[in-house]
């Protein structure tokens, strides 16, 4: 497995709309591979595969707050078939948006059509943080951040100071 480099945003990159897989083949198991330890190795719950540089439409979590009992899940294609009409707010993060926090209302409840690391097609219900992360990394896959929810005000300025970050020189001390 490889650990890949996460492109944050400002990334024309990111706001591609993400291709179907056609078949999940060992390809799609090696890219899943690798997503799921850059995930872990990032301390995410999420990642979608362009976060990557790949457009293709795949993602991976786990929310699970056990280190010792990780839970990856896998995502190939999904579809969100309902939405719940309550929503729920949750303060989220991305990891392509490093170190900013805002919060978003999403529905609170989803229920997913996909298929799994095997190709195997399966419908999962979800609701609380699952939810949430299910549509953050859906969103990716439409070229959308969590950002684009907030006031144009609050995205410019994330979006600048981002902007800088990435203009920093890297430091070191010898």
């Amino acid at each position: 497995m490889t650990i890949k480099a996460i492109l944050t945003e400002p990334n024309k990159i990111l706001r591609q709309v993400s291709k179907l897989v056609e078949k999940v083949g060992k390809e799609e198991q090696k890219l899943m591979d690798d997503m799921i330890e850059t995930m872990y190795k990032a301390n995410g719950i999420g990642l979608a595969a362009i976060q990557i540089g790949v457009p293709k439409r795949i993602i991976v979590m786990d929310i699970s707050k056990n280190e010792e009992k990780k839970n990856p899940m896998y995502f190939v294609n999904p579809i969100i078939k309902n939405k719940n009409s309550d929503l729920s707010r949750y303060e989220e993060g991305c990891l392509s948006v490093p170190d900013q926090f805002a919060e978003v209302d999403r529905p609170s409840s989803c229920e997913v059509e996909y298929l799994d690391y095997n190709g195997e097609k399966k419908i999962l219900k979800t609701s609380g943080l699952l939810a949430t992360c299910i549509q953050h990394e859906m969103d990716h896959l439409e070229g959308i951040l969590f950002i684009d929810y907030l006031s144009k005000l609050k995205k410019s300025m994330i979006i600048k100071k981002l902007s800088k970050q990435k203009n920093k020189v890297d430091r070191i001390i010898v």
